[in-house]
């Protein structure tokens, strides 16, 4: 764990931009084109396919968030994308680049979210055959280089643009939490928006954020919000360091 000032207790920052007040307690609204959900400024598109990648979408087929496969039928998500909502309004599409069409579709059947931590698990209504992502024990020190991935909006200010079609990548790295307003240091990573134009955005929300050990990714973060400023990018992002719950999420998916 990198080292961090404790703050007594997680909380999600009220007005911030990848959550804003409205989107904490509930569903994440559509933008200009009917999708919802947080997307990659200045990214590119995906490099391969991510089999753990996880499009969080309406009954009638439109994005709002992304997640993360981490076993089998479990995925892990924001919880201000699903607080609030049922299990049988949210499906899924799974390791696809593409987030209409490929990989595999689910509906879910349950929901659980962290008491305090902008996070949460979505339970599958059935298996699937993708790999799932490995949880890494920890998410590293400042410095650390990273990955985030996504769908939505890629220009900064909300509605401005449309969501691409195609899956969205940006490397990153993980910077000193001073550089990030309202994180909870011991359990959320402060990001870098990689030279002040190119970061998360509107509806990234829940995706995830990876690092490579050993020639594979491993799962560290899941985007939270903005870390300062009121358009996108503009500032550093914050993500729930998912490392920091590993063991919460182990508990409530039977193991990992």
């Amino acid at each position: 764990m990198r080292a961090r000032s404790l703050f007594s207790a997680v909380a999600v920052a009220a007005g911030a931009l990848l959550a804003s007040a409205t989107m904490a307690t509930a569903a994440p609204a559509p933008t200009a084109d009917g999708d919802m959900g947080t997307m990659i400024v200045g990214g590119t598109n995906a490099s391969q396919v991510y089999p753990f990648m996880v499009s969080l979408q309406s009954t009638s087929g439109s994005h709002f968030c992304g997640a993360s496969l981490v076993k089998a039928n479990w995925v892990v998500t924001a919880k201000h994308c699903v607080q609030g909502s049922s299990a049988a309004s949210i499906r899924t599409r799974i390791g696809t680049t593409n987030r209409t069409s490929g990989g595999t579709t689910t509906g879910a059947s349950r929901i659980i979210t962290h008491p305090s931590a902008d996070l949460a698990l979505v339970q599958l209504n059935t298996s699937v055959s993708q790999a799932p992502i490995a949880i890494s024990t920890a998410s590293g020190p400042v410095g650390t280089a990273t990955r985030i991935i996504g769908w939505g909006q890629t220009c900064p200010v909300r509605g401005a643009c449309g969501a691409p079609v195609t899956l969205q990548e940006l490397n990153t790295s993980i910077v000193a939490d001073s550089r990030c307003s309202g994180i909870a240091a011991a359990s959320e990573i402060c990001t870098n928006n990689t030279g002040g134009n190119k970061g998360a955005c509107y509806g990234d929300s829940g995706g995830p954020q990876v690092k490579s050990v050993s020639g594979r990714w491993e799962l560290i973060g899941a985007t939270s919000r903005s870390g300062g400023g009121a358009n996108c990018a503009q500032a550093p992002s914050i993500y729930v360091d998912v490392a920091y719950y590993r063991s919460w999420v182990s508990s409530n998916v039977g193991g990992l």
